[in-house]
């Protein structure tokens, strides 16, 4: 007799382990099906851990630029290894707060690989290759996804290096080239420039963070470039030589062909979903392109089969699988629910300076037939920016000039990854500029800066 759980999730990352916790609390006996450390890739290999090294990289950078801040500070130098370890160390420790979580709530961890069968049931096959069955009521794949790989620039792990590998290299690189300028891209290019690599972004598309605001990708190839980075856009890498110590990456531009020399390549083109060998076709679930199919609600085309995160459409973001575990178990739970709102979903980059965004661009909400109000406010008229020291970037508002809808925003600068919660929250309230105006933001902080963009948006902008 196969064990019986109420919920089965397959996979431990920020989609599977939220929804197994909310499971629980709903009153479901739970199993989780995980072959690796509990957490998934963005606890021990994601968003944590790049983290921890580029946190590292901003405390080296301030050292840099103590003189800035009136403080005397003789030879500092970046120690890559100790950078690396204190980054493993912090994920560790995460990954462990998740094993004390499961305790707490009483789910199993089932160690090992998972594989739908039919009726309901789980094969799980441990490391000494002996498999055994589970049933549930309900089953949730939450398998996550992987580095894309380029059929032309295959991942070896040692000279051509996906996310995993460029946060536990064994030495500093001195040079590298970044293929693929989305948050990872990035992210690693500040780092691995921080601290004294000669880096390259290589961006298929005619700017770097392509998903972004247009403006928001011009103030950051602005500060890159004067970081010292290479940026070239239009270009795509064709071929990567690596027979020689170095690396020869052949790139294909608008002014023609050109070829660089580097250490390491960091291919940063995106994710592939993990659907492979999981029983999928055994059962009969949908699949398109690559991701699963499924309702509103998370229900594959199969009875008592879900399926949320990276492997359904829709962003590939840690906070968007955590949000659709919860809603799924919550409908399974009978409770009330209503569908995510894909249009309200934050994004953030961690680079410095970093990003942060939601709902539509500027020329996106006037492609969909928007009269717009654009509010800009930049950080160089910020006292607190200024104080800081941090005074590039800006932060940009769009609203609807018929009903006051608040249709977006576009963040570049120091911390603005916490100050964007309060756009999402003020959009899903259904909040006017009006009401923004009035709301008293506190003085001198980051966030007043939301303000005076709005105002500026209303032509009642004092500060500027």
């Amino acid at each position: 007799m196969a064990t019986k759980y109420d919920l089965i999730v397959i996979g431990s990352g920020p989609g599977g382990y939220v929804a197994a916790i909310r499971a629980s609390q709903l009153g479901m006996k739970v199993g989780v099906v995980e072959k690796a450390e509990l957490g998934g890739i963005c606890l021990n290999w994601g968003c944590i851990p790049t983290k921890a090294l580029l946190k590292s990289a901003q405390v080296f950078e301030y050292i840099q630029h103590a003189s800035d801040y009136g403080i005397k500070v003789d030879k500092a130098s970046a120690d890559f290894g100790a950078m690396v370890q204190r980054s493993r160390d912090v994920a560790n420790g995460m990954s462990k707060g998740i094993n004390f979580l499961f305790k707490k709530n009483k789910i199993d961890h089932i160690l090992g690989f998972g594989k739908l069968k039919a009726g309901k049931k789980v094969e799980v096959t441990a490391e000494d290759g002996s498999k055994t069955d589970y049933s549930a009521e309900h089953i949730i794949v939450a398998t996550g996804g992987r580095a894309r790989e380029l059929p032309h620039m295959p991942i070896d792990g040692k000279k051509i290096i996906g996310y995993r590998q460029a946060m536990s290299l064994e030495k500093q690189p001195k040079s590298m080239v970044v293929v693929g300028s989305g948050a990872i891209g990035v992210e690693f290019a500040y780092f691995y420039n921080s601290i004294g690599t000669e880096v390259t972004i290589v961006e298929y598309m005619d700017r770097i963070v392509p998903v972004e605001d247009e403006e928001v990708s011009k103030q950051l190839e602005r500060t890159y470039k004067k970081a010292g980075m290479k940026i070239m856009t239009n270009a795509e890498v064709t071929a990567v030589d690596t027979k020689g110590k170095t690396c020869k990456v052949s790139v294909k531009t608008k002014k023609g062909d050109e070829t660089l020399e580097c250490d390491v390549v960091l291919s940063a083109v995106g994710i592939s979903t993990n659907i492979e060998g999981i029983g999928l076709e055994d059962v009969g679930v949908a699949t398109d392109k690559g991701k699963i199919l499924v309702d509103d609600y998370y229900k594959t085309n199969i009875p008592g089969v879900y399926a949320i995160g990276d492997v359904v459409h829709g962003p590939a973001l840690a906070h968007v699988a955590s949000a659709e575990g919860i809603i799924c178990v919550e409908k399974i739970a009978g409770q009330h629910v209503e569908p995510l709102d894909y249009n309200n979903i934050p994004g953030c980059t961690y680079c410095q300076p970093e990003i942060a965004s939601v709902g539509y661009t500027e020329k996106a909400a006037k492609e969909a037939g928007y009269e717009v109000k654009v509010g800009k406010f930049p950080f160089s008229a910020s006292g607190k920016a200024k104080a800081g020291g941090v005074p590039d970037g800006f932060v940009k508002v769009i609203f609807d000039a018929k009903y006051g809808e608040w249709l977006g925003a576009h963040m570049i600068g120091a911390n603005v990854t916490e100050m964007i919660a309060e756009v999402v929250a003020a959009r899903k309230l259904e909040t006017t500029g009006h009401e923004i105006i009035k709301s008293v933001h506190p003085h001198p902080t980051m966030s007043e800066a939301v303000m005076e963009a709005t105002a500026a948006a209303y032509d009642e902008v004092i500060h500027l």
